[in-house]
């Protein structure tokens, strides 16, 4: 298991390279759900969302000779941007593995970053291993990697330094990745403060991992809050998911929707639906806030389309 020392290292070397993203509040938000809650508001993070962290912290851990073949990676997105952002920032060549139906955005950003990406209809994670394998490219894990996670740490030790009244974290989950750097953090930290997670309905991985005891792998993932749609729960993952995070809840497309609008209606904020899961489990009613409580609002990379149409924001719930 990684060690506090170990998040904290990563934390220092990410010092300076990335933004130190605010916490921010909504009088609003805290009359609806019974508040005080804190935001976390990674959106303003370099690249649009939270990924950068654990992306560029593993990428100042290669060594000259991976640094001269180049990094590969897959993703829906999110992490797809921050890999080409922090490789072109450590001078490395960076290829990116996407679905040909992700958010259009994203695969525009991972290329502006000056990544090469390969997309693809099929199995993501078979052609990302042959393309790492025949390219002899160095594999970066989106999610299931240590020094991945431990740079994810890092916002769990500004959290609770900019916010050392929170009594719970709320975090939305994918393959885990980010909850399992805050779990780690916050509880080493912390142990009184609770860690929940939130994942689709839909995409649910985790969930079923804990429920099988092992990691797990769904047929089919969607959802959404395309980011949060991980088909594969890792073992590092599993393991600090299984030992740090209290609780994980489930929460369906409608309340995904609705809480992004909800959200950005009321706070401003323009983030993606995958940083709403947690708002949408309040929505539900499957949490109830108990006391101060921070969310991370995850990234900000959205499909402003996909939602909204050509319309308005609409009605908020």
């Amino acid at each position: 298991m990684p060690t506090l020392d170990d998040v904290r290292r990563a934390a220092d070397q990410l010092s300076g390279r990335i933004h130190r993203t605010p916490m921010v509040t909504c009088s609003a938000l805290d009359a609806m759900f019974g508040g005080p809650l804190s935001l976390k508001a990674e959106l303003f993070q370099k690249t649009g969302s939270f990924k950068v962290r654990g992306l560029l912290s593993k990428t100042l851990q290669l060594t000259p000779e991976q640094r001269e073949r180049g990094v590969v990676t897959v993703s829906a997105g999110n992490a797809a941007g921050a890999l080409a952002w922090a490789a072109r920032d450590a001078g490395v060549p960076a290829t990116v593995v996407m679905a040909t139906t992700a958010v259009q955005g994203k695969i525009d950003a991972a290329r502006a970053y000056g990544a090469q990406v390969e997309l693809v209809d099929g199995d993501l994670i078979t052609a990302y291993e042959a393309i790492r394998d025949e390219r002899k490219l160095t594999g970066v894990h989106p999610f299931d990697d240590l020094d991945v996670i431990t740079g994810h740490g890092s916002l769990g030790l500004e959290l609770l330094a900019d916010a050392p009244q929170v009594r719970t974290v709320l975090v939305p989950i994918g393959g885990g990745g980010l909850i399992s750097g805050v779990a780690l953090a916050v509880k080493l930290l912390d142990p009184s403060v609770r860690v929940v997670g939130v994942e689709p309905a839909g995409a649910d991985v985790v969930s079923r991992s804990l429920a099988a005891g092992s990691p797990q792998k769904l047929p089919t993932a969607k959802s959404l809050a395309d980011g949060l749609a991980a088909p594969v729960c890792g073992a590092h993952t599993f393991a600090l998911i299984s030992q740090y995070v209290d609780e994980v809840v489930r929460v369906g497309e409608d309340a995904i929707l609705a809480a992004t609008r909800l959200v950005m209606s009321r706070t401003k904020l323009a983030l993606e639906p995958a940083a709403a899961a947690p708002f949408a489990a309040l929505l539900e009613g499957s949490l109830q806030l108990t006391g101060p409580t921070a969310s991370v609002i995850s990234g900000g990379n959205l499909d402003v389309g996909q939602l909204f149409g050509s319309g308005s924001l609409g009605d908020t719930p």
